[in-house]
């Protein structure tokens, strides 16, 4: 994981982490000559998360961890994707952003102990969401994830595939006890 920002450093209001699973990327723009050098950037608030790049991929296989200390679930999530260049700047390859509500909702219903694999909310693409695909929170190994391939925005073609996962931390607020939307 690399990061511009240590995701930890603040810690006040915080109510819990965001663990990001940047898995793939599926179809991305081609920027430098025949292929392109992609790498992804997670921002929330302040903070700056970066995948490694891959070089000559326009379907890479990132499989990063990235990790947000979330103090405010309705503050935007953005991933955008970007071409690394040696001596210009960095081109741009589409953003997309990370509908968490849908994810929150589901943790906040205070389900626990479900059998593996028990889809407890489905969504669905829209306009209001960047998802190409329909996407599912589901209980996996006491934990609650969701896995979504995610439509670029303000490019010609490319997808994202990303899998979320919510940490509590002892002390903090957690999400059952917030408000939240």
């Amino acid at each position: 994981m690399r990061s511009s920002n240590n995701s930890c450093n603040n810690m006040e209001g915080m109510l819990g982490l965001l663990k990001i699973r940047v898995k793939r990327g599926i179809n991305l723009a081609v920027r430098d000559s025949m292929n392109s050098d992609p790498y992804v950037v997670i921002n929330y608030g302040t903070q700056k998360l970066k995948t490694r790049f891959v070089k000559r991929n326009c379907n890479p296989e990132w499989n990063d961890e990235l990790t947000l200390s979330i103090q405010d679930p309705n503050i935007p999530i953005t991933l955008t994707v970007f071409d690394k260049d040696t001596f210009t700047v960095d081109d741009q390859m589409g953003k997309a952003e990370i509908d968490i509500e849908p994810y929150i909702e589901a943790m906040q219903m205070g389900l626990e102990n479900l059998p593996n694999g028990c889809a407890v909310k489905k969504v669905q693409p829209s306009r209001t969401n960047c998802l190409a695909d329909e996407s599912i929170v589901e209980w996996n190994g006491g934990n609650m994830t969701q896995d979504m391939r995610l439509r670029l925005k303000n490019v010609e073609c490319g997808e994202v595939e990303i899998a979320i996962q919510w940490i509590d931390i002892p002390g903090f607020k957690g999400l059952k006890s917030a408000s939240i939307f």
